[in-house]
């Protein structure tokens, strides 16, 4: 398959999360046309600069599918009723992370994106959610969604098709480099061979370079 539906497109903004921590994980579904800039969404805002937004993680997706998966193991919590539960952009069904790869280039409404790298969880998914266990689980599980960077600025809406128009690099889906990345005992061979991945993120080739020694 190499066409989906957006379901829904999301932005939110940063508020008070914990304490004095703010996050913008909390995205709501916006009506209408978003426009997609290099940075990602406008308006879509990110609490911390140094680990989350900027070009190599301008748009994030969380498959849809996944919620079904966290009901089994949280119950009927509220939260996953919301397409943008786990701060994702986009909202789309029948898409994972075995099915793309590094390099991947969609036609998202007008605007053109390329997968740059799979998300690596951190605390404030259990702390959203109020429940521990979630970060170790997407670690087992590799329910990790991934991260866009635009090539081509545009305008997208939800009801828009998300349309696979290049492929990447066919060794390298975002399940392997998950895997590869954030699971235990790594070949170091492979994280060689991905740390001179030319369409993966700077950060996460630099990552590979220091895992493989």
């Amino acid at each position: 398959m190499s066409t989906w539906t957006i379901e829904a497109v999301c932005t939110g903004t940063a508020r008070p999360f914990n304490g004095a921590e703010t996050s913008a994980i909390m995205k709501r579904p916006r009506e209408g046309v978003v426009q997609v800039l290099e940075d990602g969404l406008a308006p879509d805002e990110q609490a911390d600069r140094r680990v989350h937004g900027g070009p190599e993680m301008a748009l994030h997706l969380y498959p849809l599918d996944h919620h079904a998966f966290w009901r089994e193991t949280l119950g009927d919590h509220p939260l996953l009723a919301e397409p943008g539960a786990f701060g994702s952009n986009l909202a789309v069904a029948g898409i994972g992370e075995a099915m793309v790869r590094i390099g991947d280039r969609f036609r998202c409404g007008s605007a053109l994106i390329e997968i740059s790298q799979p998300r690596q969880p951190c605390w404030k998914i259990e702390h959203r959610f109020g429940a521990t266990g979630m970060v170790a689980a997407i670690v087992h599980t590799g329910r990790c969604g991934w991260y866009f960077r635009v090539i081509e600025p545009g305008e997208v809406s939800a009801g828009d098709r998300l349309e696979r128009v290049a492929a990447g690099d066919p060794e390298w889906t975002v399940a392997q480099v998950f895997s590869l990345l954030f699971g235990k005992g790594a070949d170091k061979n492979a994280l060689r061979a991905l740390a001179a991945l030319p369409a993966l993120a700077p950060k996460l080739r630099a990552k590979a370079a220091e895992k493989a020694g």
